[in-house]
């Protein structure tokens, strides 16, 4: 189990995928490392399931901490194609959070969940003791819709277009310059392009996006251990090799500046908001296009082929063994309560 971080597939498969509880016909899709959901078929309707940790970063200001915190949970559901319909979520927050700063976070996440379509179903919403920002709780979201609709994330096919939107370290370049503006010795305008990065990280209507357009055989958005990490991920599931050139993956304003400046690397940075997709190459036009009517950037960055594994500009690419962003915020941490 590495130090910081979700757990890797060796511990996965020894203590969690060998200990699952019952075993039910309705389970379409279980626990797998690197997936993004679960899948229920319930009488012929599709349920995807997915829980999260729900994150709230107060340093972004409140009501975007909430919206941030809401997009990350239903991220995981979004990309089955379904779109997201219900949520539960559980506050486990610290004493002396007040209820007027409570209600301007949950205020922000009502706003954004109604104008997805989603309905808060349950809960729970207490303080207590020793809980401390930023994780504040838990949350499960669902996505209910038709089987047909479903696109599973084991889904890539040899042959199929390899899609990537934004591309690297989207997520901790605006996190880390919006939450540590003091540690980083960029100009104002590099700054402030990095800390408006955080208004990125949501992929939920991207995927919904692609969705609609058609074609997309597998979907997966890359979160911890970066674009390295979602491509290996994506292979893995599908029993595939992805082919990708680097040069055709978009780079958006100041993620190479901060990450050079904090001495990560980029391909491997948690990249919330960043989505790769196995398309059929007879819709890849077609969902380039949606994407970008968006304002999403895209670009074709390989090929889905016969075989196993990564191989990025003619080197085979192994999973990260961990996200470097988790030490850099450590740092960053440990640097603002020293001043």
């Amino acid at each position: 189990m590495t130090d910081l971080g979700k757990v890797d597939r060796e511990f996965f498969d020894r203590y969690v995928f060998s200990n699952l509880g019952a075993d039910r016909e309705d389970v379409a899709v279980g626990p797998t490392h690197g997936v993004d959901f679960g899948l229920l078929n319930l009488d012929g309707t599709a349920v995807a399931v997915a829980a999260d940790p729900v994150s709230v970063l107060p340093g972004l200001g409140l009501a975007r901490a909430g919206r941030f915190a809401l997009d990350f949970v239903l991220a995981d559901v979004a990309v089955s194609g379904l779109p997201p319909s219900h949520l539960a979520v559980s506050f486990t927050l610290p004493p002396e959070f007040s209820d007027d700063d409570f209600a301007e976070l949950w205020t922000a996440m009502h706003e954004e969940a109604e104008a997805l379509g989603v309905s808060i179903v349950t809960g729970h919403t207490a303080r207590y003791a020793d809980c401390s920002f930023p994780w504040v709780g838990g949350a499960t979201a669902l996505a209910v819709g038709d089987p047909a609709d479903v696109i599973r994330p084991d889904g890539a096919r040899v042959g199929d277009d390899l899609l990537v939107t934004k591309g690297p370290a989207v997520e901790a370049t605006g996190l880390l310059t919006t939450l540590f503006p003091e540690q980083f010795d960029l100009s104002p305008e590099t700054l402030a392009s990095a800390q408006s990065r955080v208004d990125e990280t949501d992929c939920v209507r991207d995927a919904m996006t692609a969705a609609a357009a058609g074609g997309v055989h597998a979907m997966h958005d890359a979160t911890e251990c970066g674009l390295f990490g979602a491509l290996n991920e994506v292979a893995d599931g599908a029993g595939v090799r992805l082919d990708v050139d680097t040069d055709a993956v978009p780079f958006r304003p100041s993620v190479r500046e901060v990450c050079d400046y904090l001495g990560i690397d980029p391909w491997t940075a948690t990249t919330g908001g960043t989505l790769v997709l196995a398309v059929d190459p007879d819709a890849t036009d077609r969902v380039v296009s949606a994407l970008e009517s968006e304002g999403t950037p895209v670009g074709v960055v390989g090929t889905v082929r016969e075989g196993s594994g990564v191989v990025v500009d003619g080197e085979a690419v192994p999973h990260p063994d961990v996200d470097p962003s988790w030490a850099a915020y450590e740092e960053l941490a440990r640097r603002s309560e020293v001043r």
